[in-house]
């Protein structure tokens, strides 16, 4: 079973269009929403067939996505952001190869080439960012801050990450390949979003950062 799990903040604007688009690409899939929305995304994610797992007042995009995960029934978790930026045809095919036993991670590549709905300085910081922790990790890797992936279950729960403060993905994708987990990388599309970014660019680069140094410290497992 696919779980297809999404982190939500006022997101009335895209969060119906964002679930039919899954409907249609995966219909036998779960669709887990963890909101924290003021407005009626909740309400519209809900007739939209969605369960949705109320966090309020707001704990943080990480601790929202940690519950997101954990809280997962599938076999896979395969994680989306509710903004429309995403391709959901990619979701299948992602969520086919840690189904198959391929991998237990597969990380869906935004910066394989610049994408347009990204601006240069975040594109020019996740590729710093990125270099900096392939020579830490002594393995090459991408994107370290997308919001694309597929997780094995199994994966989650064997994996000790810290979901307080900003860029949770950093450790989601660093720690599996510390603990040796096959770790496959995937080109995908990238779109511009529907309603605002929350993102904040100083904390976010400062957690990136420490979540780099601490996993290639501690490594990766619970214990």
């Amino acid at each position: 079973m696919i779980t297809v799990a999404m982190i939500t903040m006022n997101e009335e604007g895209a969060v119906g269009k964002v679930i039919a688009d899954i409907r249609a690409a995966v219909p036998d899939a779960e669709v887990l929403v963890v909101d924290s929305s003021k407005d009626r995304t909740p309400e519209i994610a809900e007739a939209a067939g969605a369960r949705v797992i109320r966090q309020f007042p707001p704990q943080g995009y990480g601790r929202a996505m940690d519950l997101a995960l954990r809280s997962a029934k599938g076999d896979v978790v395969v994680t989306l952001d509710c903004d429309d930026t995403y391709p959901v045809s990619m979701i299948r095919p992602m969520a086919e190869r840690v189904l198959s036993g391929a991998a237990a991670l597969v990380d869906g590549n935004r910066v394989h080439r610049k994408p347009e709905a990204m601006p240069w300085l975040n594109y020019a910081a996740n590729r710093g960012f990125a270099a900096l922790a392939s020579v830490l990790m002594m393995r090459w890797v991408e994107d370290l801050h997308s919001g694309m992936r597929a997780y094995r279950k199994s994966l989650i729960d064997e994996m000790a990450c810290d979901p307080s403060g900003p860029a949770l993905p950093v450790e989601l994708l660093l720690r599996p390949i510390s603990m040796g987990r096959r770790v496959e990388v995937v080109p995908i599309d990238y779109r511009e979003r529907v309603g605002a970014s929350t993102m904040q660019p100083l904390p976010s680069a400062w957690w990136t950062l420490k979540r780099i140094v601490r996993v290639r410290i501690h490594g990766g497992a619970k214990g």
